[in-house]
């Protein structure tokens, strides 16, 4: 199986928030931002292992900026890390403003399985991180990993090692 870069699966989409995608305050729904993130995301790990992937945990949203009715948002995923059936996404989103700046808002990490017919797990394709930015999110995803893990109880801390490298005393 040949390997793969993040950029082989940057998803681009750009959506207008309109009326009926907000909030009393006139800011977009939590919720909407939601599920066009893990739109965005499954398209993301489609690229990366070329097969249908389903979403397994969101494992980090930020809300930093409230996004107003009428405005442009663009949400940009890349793969950030696979591991043997499972594909870290990053999706950051940005807010396009008159003069065409874009401003970041929001972010979240979510985590896709890739499955065959029977729903069954498939390997997915090793991943080659090449900017610095890639390269930084590669590395801290198997801490976010490690972390989910002792979280629903299915890794036991003391077999944590990334995590020990950040707590251990020194």
């Amino acid at each position: 199986m040949k390997s793969k870069t993040p950029k082989e699966s940057l998803t681009i989409q750009t959506n207008l928030v309109m009326p009926n995608d907000t909030n009393q305050m006139h800011t977009l729904f939590g919720g909407k931002l939601l599920a066009w993130m893990d739109e965005v995301a499954s398209i993301c790990a489609f690229r990366h292992c070329n097969n249908v992937a389903v979403t397994a945990s969101i494992n980090n949203v930020s809300f930093d900026l409230p996004i107003l009715n009428g405005a442009y948002v663009t949400l940009e995923a890349k793969v950030s890390r696979a591991f043997k059936s499972s594909m870290e996404i990053f999706v950051d989103v940005f807010v396009e403003s008159r003069d065409g700046r874009k401003e970041k808002c929001n972010e979240a990490i979510l985590t896709f399985v890739a499955i065959d017919e029977h729903k069954r797990p498939l390997v997915v394709p090793e991943l080659i991180p090449e900017t610095d930015q890639e390269k930084e999110r590669h590395s801290s995803a198997l801490r976010r990993r490690q972390m989910s893990l002792v979280l629903a109880g299915k890794l036991k801390p003391k077999d944590a090692t990334e995590l020990k490298t950040i707590f251990a005393e020194q």
